[in-house]
């Protein structure tokens, strides 16, 4: 069993909460917008880190992170990205992409809107875990935690704040 925390959108900010949160897990997937080196490196020390860059990110984070994650975790395969849009509503390519890695999970961030939703049509599991940072239009800081244990996503938990 692997215990997931998820994040995007930190936009330069780490909440001190994350400790908490994510205190469990065994990795931290950030779906992009991370802001400066300075968060990925404070999460990547705190518990295994897997990211993507985002629209936002500069040069610094584009040469440590891709702009794809596609990996296998237990049974599951991934396919991680900042704009990749939501079922129905796919960015522009994602939906080829899914089509060819078929993926169990997709996540993308960028919305800052927290979706947990299935793709019955391409039978994933689409989790945008909203945003974490302070930066943008949201009212709620949020986050997602959950456990894979081999083929079964259980236990999904939201982090639900006001903004500071």
């Amino acid at each position: 069993m692997t215990r997931i925390g998820l994040l995007s959108d930190t936009h330069g900010w780490v909440n001190p909460n994350i400790y908490e949160f994510f205190k469990d897990c065994h990795e931290i997937w950030h779906a992009g917008d991370i802001g400066n080196d300075d968060v990925a490196i404070e999460l990547a020390a705190f518990k295994k880190l897997r990211a993507v860059f985002g629209n936002i990110d500069g040069w610094e984070i584009r040469t440590d992170f891709p702009q794809f994650q596609i990996f296998n975790i237990e049974k599951i395969k991934v396919v991680m990205t900042h704009i990749g849009g939501y079922p129905n509503a796919y960015a522009p390519g994602i939906k080829q992409l899914l089509l060819e890695e078929k993926p169990d999970i997709f996540i993308s961030g960028h919305s800052h809107i927290l979706k947990v939703m299935r793709d019955q049509q391409l039978g994933l599991l689409h989790l945008n875990p909203g945003a974490a940072g302070l930066k943008g239009f949201h009212k709620k800081v949020t986050m997602l935690r959950f456990q894979i244990d081999g083929k079964e996503i259980s236990n999904m938990e939201i982090y639900d704040a006001d903004k500071y």
